[in-house]
């Protein structure tokens, strides 16, 4: 990656991070040990769920909501994940203890269908149960972003319709994704900002997307995007606080003339946008932005708070 590229996923240095322990079905292995099988059905054809989730003081912020895409996905593709909600719960309280970490983390849940007994890919050939691996990172979003704002670039790549790969699983196959990030990178963006299918302004490769318009906020009708908790969240807070928010078609031209723009994802929260396509996003003041993302700030410590 070119020096002068950033993501919404930049993270400040950690040296902690060099010996955290991964959990692994069970077992917590220090990161260099940590391994899972060649014939894993995730490593051979990305059969697999994920999921991302910020721990808040001791608390993993909107634990219900992360846990209802991931069993509803898992369910989708008749992925057993082997354990409840409360023995995730269990496995991430476990692991978390093991880092001794509390705050600023970020963790990575990973599902796959298990080991292959041959190297195909019918489902019938995963027959060990489930592999569950959970990556924590003591992992505080980059404070840069912030005030500089990504670089978005619109990319080919599209985000297709349900059909093919709905983008509302959090699936390991990310091809399409990291397709989509190699072009913007090639464009000398940061990020790649996605079409659907009928050429409206979608999501970028890992995050979704919202543009302000006099005041309002839009985004995507939600018909092809991933089916973001912090999406969600932020809709909820506009529609509670007396922001406008619009879920609607609209083209680039509506996203090149915003006032704003903001990335919304887990390990973020709302990134701001600075241009896209070489073309600058407003003034660079961003005031609605900056109360959502206050507003968010509260939702968040409610949410720990009653956890």
């Amino acid at each position: 990656m070119s020096k002068d590229i950033h993501t919404t996923h930049d993270a400040e240095d950690d040296i902690r991070n060099r010996d955290i322990k991964i959990y692994v079905n069970g077992d917590l292995v220090h990161r260099d040990d940590a391994k899972v099988s060649v014939y894993d059905s995730g490593f051979m054809l990305g059969d697999g769920m994920w999921e991302g989730m910020r721990l808040y003081n001791g608390v993993w912020a909107f634990f219900d909501e992360h846990m209802d895409r991931f069993f509803e996905s898992c369910k989708a593709v008749s992925l057993d994940v082997g354990m409840d909600r409360a023995g995730i719960l269990e496995a991430l309280t476990k692991t978390a203890a093991a880092n001794g970490m509390t705050n600023d983390v970020h963790c990575r849940l990973m599902l796959t269908r298990g080991v292959k007994v041959k190297p195909f890919q019918h489902p019938s050939l995963s027959r060990t149960g489930p592999t569950l691996v959970i990556i924590m990172e003591h992992s505080k979003p980059a404070d840069a972003l912030q005030s500089k704002g990504i670089r978005l670039a619109t990319v080919p790549q599209v985000r297709g319709l349900p059909m093919s790969q709905d983008a509302k699983y959090n699936s390991h196959s990310k091809l399409n994704c990291v397709i989509a990030c190699l072009q913007a990178e090639q464009a000398g963006a940061d990020e790649g900002l996605m079409l659907d299918p009928h050429g409206f302004v979608n999501t970028t490769n890992a995050c979704n997307f919202f543009i302000v318009r006099k005041g309002a906020v839009w985004t995507s009708t939600g018909d092809y995007c991933m089916n973001g908790v912090t999406r969600q969240k932020v809709i909820d807070l506009c529609r509670a606080n007396g922001i406008e928010v619009h879920e609607r078609n609209y083209s680039l031209v509506d996203a090149y003339g915003a006032d704003e723009a903001f990335l919304t994802g887990t390990f973020g929260a709302q990134t701001p946008v600075a241009e896209i396509d070489g073309k600058p996003i407003g003034t660079g003041e961003r005031p609605v932005t900056a109360r959502i993302k206050e507003l968010y700030k509260h939702l968040i410590r409610a949410n720990i708070s009653a956890g």
